[in-house]
């Protein structure tokens, strides 16, 4: 039976890492990306349907009166990104295991509301200095950003014990080793 996998992570955790390396190299595991809805305009190359299906404000708030979501998030003003319940049971009665890359709070309403039916997989850096250097060594925020992505982290990491499965990345090797052995050991138990 296909299976909902959530993952969250501090921003520098290696999680976006982690995933890719495992849809690339165990396409075994069949896991496909939930496509999430948003109200802001497609950048550059992207498609509707394709990376996000993309709606106005007034459409997102519709969604959310008529209880469509699993969870969403207005991130600023008439910024919305949200998991349509549809989207996820499309994917799911095709046979994907849906994967969800997504924050904290989010991936905790999602594991909440389908329960025995997802993996929850939390990602932690091995301390918050590490992640701090880690985001410097992106060289791809300015410093204020990168604090304000500390502080979030900070109160993520309080967070971790909620979720099904912790996963410390201070080797990345070990932690991409360590996740697809957690999942590996999921899906074959869905069956």
């Amino acid at each position: 039976m296909a299976s909902i996998i959530i993952f969250s992570a501090p921003s520098g955790s290696g999680k976006s890492t982690i995933i890719n390396w495992l849809m690339q190299e165990h396409k075994e595991l069949n896991m496909a990306f939930s496509i999430s809805c948003t109200s802001r305009p497609p950048r550059g190359q992207e498609k509707d349907g394709v990376e996000y299906f993309f709606i106005t404000p007034e459409e997102f708030r519709e969604k959310i009166d008529n209880d469509e979501f699993l969870e969403y998030e207005e991130v600023y003003t008439n910024r919305f990104y949200g998991t349509l319940k549809s989207q996820v049971e499309k994917q799911l009665e095709q046979g994907d295991n849906v994967v969800l890359d997504i924050d904290v709070n989010g991936g905790m309403r999602i594991k909440e509301h389908y329960k025995d039916r997802a993996l929850s997989v939390f990602i932690q850096p091995p301390s918050v200095e590490e992640l701090r250097k880690r985001l410097i060594s992106r060289d791809t925020d300015p410093q204020e950003v990168i604090e304000d992505r500390i502080k979030r982290a900070t109160y993520e990491l309080t967070k971790a014990e909620k979720f099904d499965i912790v996963i410390v990345n201070d080797d990345l090797e070990k932690a991409k080793q360590d996740t697809l052995e957690a999942i590996s050991h999921w899906v074959a138990k869905q069956k």
